[in-house]
């Protein structure tokens, strides 16, 4: 499906230079079925607008207003001079303290303007810094009942823990020589027409029990990811977080790549990489909430309980123990616009994935609330307009600094215009997610036999999605993977993926239908189900076992917190038969294009004989889900008349299936309507497989 709007063709005011209502409701246009929400749709623009606005009077624009590390945290001048400054209103003193001036409060204190800013200058000493690389610092502040705490800067850039002394983090004063930093040599890869994601985890890319690094990452699993077809990385938990077990989701620390995992010229040097490799490379960003810790995080910064977050219960997640961003304060504007631009200008980030963002849109936080898709639930009292606000300014600010940015929403509410861009009244990503996708197959799996698949609910729950919004399709993320859920392959083959998937011994029933249904769930979702596709690390080749990381309640044990990649190499395994498969699909979509094709047309689904039959991008899928039936001479129907080829084949042996379709078969068409199809051919379908078909080559559509 073609977007309607491309963000970064999108600058303010474009829409009334183009007949499109400038005030919010363009969206209208088209979908009237919003037309009773126009007032809505006016409002949260218009809110946008004033910020907009307000920032330009005020800041000199959201560009300059977005720098704000330039401004904020400590920055060193060219001649060394240090200049540190922090938003702390509710502190009556304040003074910069660490390794470098022995803890004393009183060394060197800090002069507060009529904004609540604190600032100290320190000059250079011998022509070095006064603070040296890599040494421990706080801010140290006077509250305003007299009370002396110490914080983490708000603005640190690098933070590290020794669990042996303390769960805490330590700021550190980032500063390496210039020897020392990495340089960057490689440009961003330029946006994907086709947006294939693997999701990835850089702690667990290892089969050994500990966390993986920055650099290991880079050295083995970059090549991987490169190889099995995927050209976007959406990396998660990079954000610093205290608690491992959070899956970075507990932020402590906003504009500091997690230690755990090495520094962060690590870190440049991984992204550098990737895109040397063509690799585009999506951060997993988290502006939905913040961790609750004191010591080394933003909650009670200066004092107070709501600097950075609302006060009282509205700053509380109480699901997820969390603190609640205010997103109508101009300082948490300018802290998490610059925040988003710190990732972008310092790591080279090619866009975002924004987590809990139904949580965001919406005050009540989707708990306890179950989306319908009755348009009334996507506005009116329960909508966070402020929250809305804040993130049609930063998708717009983005794709207008970062043409070539991509942004995806996680949205499980499904919000019309979230992926419009701004000048239709939008909120300007690029995707969202399609989470009722995964749902779908795990409820199915678990409480449906396989004779029993409705075809038709399958179908429409893949395509069921708004006209001219893009959608990342997946069968299962990280989420499906945790300790408490089981990954496919696991609810397909449960106990016997520890005993069974060895190619020395004959593949069992069980086996056989689970590496079946793997392979057709995957695909059926790759090519019908979206405009992009995501895959989590290691269920690509089928990973057994869940994801859990050490905690308490494991014995702090790394066992599942790790992926067996190693099941891959191992060529008496079927595991890297799976992989085969996915690599090869991704491969095939690479050549064809169908995620960014038009939406497939389904032209049967026929529930006794199980079989799917689509076009898109002129390839033709076929998917037969009988568990016993194999049909000879089959008739489909194709629209282009032509001769076609096998393009994929999820039976080949090399893919772990039985070789049943000759692979150099050709399927001519027939000049006859079947199934609203101008043409038909007849093929041979085996049980639980799936083919695609192109045209030979030199003939054209």
């Amino acid at each position: 499906m073609t977007a309607v709007a491309d963000n970064s063709a999108n600058t303010l005011g474009a829409g009334a230079a183009s007949g499109i209502p400038n005030d919010g409701t363009g969206v209208v246009q088209l979908d009237p079925w919003l037309s009773p929400f126009k007032d809505s749709l006016k409002r949260r623009y218009a809110k946008a607008q004033t910020w907009i606005k307000k920032i330009d009077e005020t800041e000199g624009g959201v560009e300059k207003f977005s720098r704000g590390t330039e401004i904020y945290g400590l920055n060193v001048e060219k001649n060394n001079t240090i200049i540190y400054r922090e938003w702390a209103p509710g502190a009556t003193e304040a003074c910069l303290v660490g390794d470098f001036n022995g803890w004393n409060r009183g060394a060197h204190p800090m002069k507060r303007n009529d904004f609540g800013v604190w600032e100290i200058i320190l000059p250079a000493v011998n022509g070095e810094p006064a603070i040296p690389h890599d040494s421990k610092i706080k801010i140290s502040m006077k509250t305003l009942n007299g009370e002396w705490i110490d914080r983490l800067p708000a603005w640190i850039k690098y933070v590290t823990q020794d669990l042996s002394v303390s769960p805490a983090y330590d700021a550190r004063f980032w500063n390496p020589p210039e020897s020392e930093k990495y340089t960057f040599k490689h440009p961003r890869p330029k946006k994907p027409l086709s947006a294939r994601v693997y999701e990835a985890h850089v702690g667990i890319s290892s089969p050994e029990l500990r966390v993986t690094t920055f650099k290991e990452f880079t050295q083995s699993m970059l090549p991987r990811i490169k190889s099995l077809g995927y050209n976007v990385i959406q990396l998660m938990a990079v954000m610093e977080h205290a608690y491992y077990a959070s899956f970075g989701y507990q932020v402590n620390n906003f504009f500091a790549a997690s230690s755990r995992y090495g520094t962060p010229e690590d870190l440049k040097e991984l992204i550098d990489t990737a895109h040397s490799m063509g690799l585009v490379v999506l951060l997993d960003v988290v502006h939905s909430h913040a961790s609750k810790n004191v010591l080394d995080g933003l909650n009670e910064f200066d004092g107070t309980d709501h600097l950075y977050f609302h006060e009282g219960m509205k700053g509380r997640h109480e699901l997820w123990d969390s603190r609640l961003f205010n997103y109508g304060s101009h300082e948490v504007l300018r802290f998490l616009l610059s925040n988003l631009r710190f990732w972008m200008d310092e790591y080279h980030f090619d866009g975002f994935r924004f987590d809990g963002v139904t949580s965001m849109l919406y005050v009540h936080h989707g708990i306890g609330t179950g989306f319908s898709g009755g348009y009334h639930e996507y506005f009116g009292a329960g909508v966070d307009e402020e929250a809305v606000a804040y993130l049609m300014i930063a998708n717009e600010m983005l794709h207008n600094l970062y043409p070539e940015c991509i942004t995806v929403a996680e949205d499980v509410s499904g919000m019309p215009a979230l992926c419009l861009p701004l000048s239709l009244g939008g909120v300007g990503f690029d995707y969202r997610l399609a989470m009722a996708v995964p749902d779908m197959w795990i409820k199915i799996i678990k409480e449906v036999k396989d004779e029993d698949w409705d075809l038709s609910n399958i179908c429409w729950t893949l395509t069921n999605r708004r006209h001219g919004e893009k959608t990342i399709a997946y069968c299962e993320s990280h989420d499906q993977a945790l300790v408490g859920d089981k990954t496919l392959m696991m609810h397909l083959c449960d106990a016997e993926l520890y005993t069974n998937m060895s190619t020395l011994t004959p593949m069992t029933p069980v086996i056989d239908r689970g590496m079946a249904l793997h392979k057709m769930i995957r695909l059926l979702t790759h090519s019908l189900g979206g405009e992009g596709y995501l895959n989590f690390e290691g269920n690509e080749f089928g990973h057994p076992e869940w994801l859990d990381f050490p905690r308490e309640g494991n014995q702090n044990s790394f066992w599942y917190a790790r992926r067996q990649l190693n099941l891959t190499d191992d060529q008496l395994l079927r595991y890297k038969e799976l992989n085969e498969f996915d690599k090869q699909m991704n491969l095939t979509e690479n050549h064809f294009g169908w995620l960014h094709a038009s939406q497939a047309f389904i032209s049967l689904k026929n529930e006794s004989d199980k079989v799917i039959v689509f076009e898109r991008a002129g390839c033709v899928f076929i998917f037969n889900f009988h568990p016993t039936n194999s049909y000879a001479d089959y008739r489909i129907g194709i629209e282009v008349p032509g001769t076609y080829k096998i393009i994929l084949d999820s039976d080949t042996k090399e893919v772990g299936g039985h070789g049943r379709v000759d692979p150099n078969t050709r399927f001519f068409t027939t000049p006859m309507e079947w199934n609203e199809r101008k043409n038909w051919t007849h093929i041979y379908l085996p049980s639980r497989t799936a083919l695609v078909l192109g045209l030979e080559s030199g003939e054209t559509q």
